[in-house]
């Protein structure tokens, strides 16, 4: 549950230019979870400067360009919201100009501990139970609401989770049903590498560490084979920002894991969701402490194989696409095969999202 002070009422909540130019703004909030704790995210959204550019001007700018006259566009009956994956925050505009053009608000929330909502004196990324995220998925959901149009209904919203993301959107949208739409899960991190024994024993043994020293950090080996696939800086072609997504990702703590852990076994449990779910996956997955050419092409941080078994438990409505040639970020990889990605979700929102209100 949010407080109600979490949700800025209709029209108050304040908007700023974001990092990603000008078709995208920003709003900081804070939400206070069960445990009392208020917590800091931030919310992005998609304002396209006009028709003409990159699709219908969805809201009113906080602030207009002098000498600039907008005209608001049709307004969509549907919103998404993106959740990023562990140690990234939001920075693909070409996944927000698709939805736009599809017909949606394009929503992305920088969870607390991760992205734009960094605080100096917090551990990045960090999270003792993956449930603390709920305040701010519910108070994003209040404020993007609150954008309507006087007097019209609440848009349907689709929730679209990346990794870490995903797994935090189905728990999420499993604890609070009727509130989404849709589900959308893009590599989601729903089990552990190999088999649910190593989920398991790795929970056992940390058991103890967690609950005595949650903040403890655990040695593991650096790899960042999947920043390299991506980064603009090594052989990709997106630019990051390596303040907010470093390339070794945030130091992994025992607390933080055994969250991870506690929402897999949740998963592996059953979830029994009620709406549509889509999950894309890469065709095939390539792990080692080792560079091989093949994680240009595959999932380098997932096991995609129990990725795809784990999926089929979420709900009584799952679609599964595996799409060869794909990254962990299946959204992320080479150019022909976004296309193929894009093709599929385009296919499947005429399948499942366009009869939930608006024009098609």
């Amino acid at each position: 549950m949010t407080s109600e002070s979490a949700v800025p009422a209709r029209g108050t909540a304040e908007w700023h230019a974001d990092i990603l130019g000008d078709d995208f703004e920003a709003c900081v909030f804070r939400a206070e979870g069960p445990d009392g704790v208020a917590r800091t995210a931030t919310l992005v959204r998609h304002v396209p400067r006009g028709v003409g550019d990159s699709g219908p001007a969805l809201h009113p700018r906080t602030a207009p360009e002098a000498g600039r006259t907008r005209h608001p566009g049709p307004q969509p009956a549907r919103a998404v919201l993106f959740l990023h994956g562990w140690s990234d925050y939001f920075f693909n505009t070409e996944l927000a100009e698709f939805w736009t053009r599809s017909g949606f608000h394009f929503f992305a929330l920088d969870m607390h501990n991760h992205g734009r909502s960094l605080r100096p004196g917090t551990h990045g990324g960090y999270v003792a139970d993956l449930a603390d995220y709920d305040a701010e998925i519910s108070a994003a959901i209040g404020i993007l609401s609150s954008l309507r149009p006087e007097g019209a209904p609440p848009p349907a919203v689709t929730l679209m989770g990346h990794s870490t993301g995903g797994l935090i959107a189905a728990l999420w949208a499993s604890r609070h049903p009727g509130a989404a739409s849709q589900l959308i899960l893009n590599s989601p991190w729903l089990e552990m590498h190999g088999s649910p024994a190593v989920r398991r024993a790795t929970r056992t043994l940390l058991g103890p560490l967690a609950r005595l020293r949650p903040e403890s950090v655990i040695r593991l080996p650096e790899r960042g084979f999947y920043w390299r696939s991506i980064s603009s800086s090594a052989e990709g072609e997106w630019t990051l920002n390596d303040e907010l997504r470093p390339p070794q990702a945030f130091p992994v703590r025992a607390g933080w894991l055994s969250a991870v852990l506690a929402g897999q076994a949740r998963v592996a449990r059953g979830l029994n969701l009620e709406i549509p779910i889509l999950v894309l996956i890469s065709g095939a997955s390539a792990n080692g402490m080792v560079w091989k050419e093949s994680m240009r092409s595959t999932d380098a941080v997932l096991d995609v194989n129990m990725i795809a078994l784990r999926s089929f438990g979420l709900g009584q409505t799952v679609t599964l696409e595996r799409i060869d040639g794909a990254l962990h970020d299946v959204f992320l990889s080479a150019p022909g095969v976004r296309k193929d990605a894009y093709a599929r979700l385009a296919r499947w929102i005429r399948a499942y999202a366009l009869d939930d209100g608006g024009p098609d």
